[in-house]
């Protein structure tokens, strides 16, 4: 593709790298306003690395985990470029999938932000962020969204949740609201346990109208929406008092949420297959879980 598109790539790149700044920098913000004995938490940043089979430049990024913070029990927000060419196994997924032109050229790029938060409180939901842009030397396409998921659930915190989603994209079309939101529900889905992982969000992938600017527009206000939509939460549930059989109600819960990533969820069996730092793909894995 042309310089035009080299450009678009450093652009969505950067995009995603400030929005990785301005959401630690709000976390680290909520662990500063809920005031106890222990010391707030911070952020530990690694730089990851793509490893590459001829040993070649193949990308990497940022890992950014915060552990037995006073709010966060456990949360990570990665951001990443990596690009070359994809394994045997990620390029036969992608043709089956119908990429043009994969089964006989593997070369990609993609970038992204990705942020799952486990939470101290049992109150305060846990929630999951991605967006992200793929290139083929024969297509483009942006993906990502964003879903809540409390082990205790209050009716407002989603209804919440959800009406910040739609302001942000309803600019981008009346439609396009309820469609991702069934998406999201389709897709954060456990087959095996008969029953989403949370309350829902938003989620697309593959998408692609032919405008990049337009649908660069769209990533970026999936994710401008997300700090509106969860911080409120958090600040409102933080310090509500919370029982032991809470706390279990969190870690079966938390089982769910394991399961998911390490069964269906699509962005964990890129990373892996792509050769990408196994520690930040598996950074959204929960500190502790239980299953009954």
């Amino acid at each position: 593709m042309s310089q035009e598109f080299e450009t678009r790539k450093q652009t969505a790149s950067a995009w995603f790298r400030q929005l990785r700044d301005e959401i630690v920098a709000a976390f680290e913000g909520l662990e500063d306003r809920h005031e106890t004995d222990a010391p707030a938490g911070r952020f530990e940043v690694t730089q990851t690395k793509r490893a590459a089979d001829d040993g070649a430049d193949a990308g990497g990024g940022l890992m950014s985990v915060m552990r037995g913070g006073r709010v966060f029990e456990k949360v990570g927000v990665n951001v990443s470029t990596v690009y070359g060419q994809l394994g045997d196994a990620a390029q036969k997924s992608m043709a089956a999938r119908g990429v043009p032109g994969m089964d006989s050229d593997p070369r990609f790029w993609a970038s992204g932000i990705s942020l799952v938060a486990h939470m101290q409180n049992p109150h305060a939901p846990a929630v999951h962020m991605n967006t992200r842009m793929f290139w083929t030397p024969h297509a483009w396409w942006f993906g990502g969204g964003s879903d809540l998921n409390p082990c205790i659930e209050y009716a407002d915190d989603t209804a919440h949740f959800h009406a910040v989603q739609k302001a942000h994209l309803d600019p981008h079309g009346a439609d396009l609201y309820p469609r991702l939101k069934d998406w999201a529900d389709e897709y954060f889905y456990i087959p095996h346990r008969n029953r989403a992982r949370g309350v829902g969000g938003i989620f697309m992938d593959d998408h692609c109208t032919g405008d990049w600017d337009a649908d660069f527009a769209l990533t970026q206000d999936i994710g401008r929406a997300f700090l509106p939509a969860y911080v409120p939460l958090v600040d409102k549930r933080r310090e509500t008092a919370w029982s032991d059989a809470d706390k279990d109600a969190q870690l079966v819960h938390r089982g769910l949420y394991a399961e998911y990533n390490l069964v269906y969820d699509r962005g964990t069996k890129f990373g892996l297959a792509t050769g990408h730092d196994a520690n930040a793909v598996l950074m959204s894995l929960p500190p502790m879980a239980k299953w009954v």
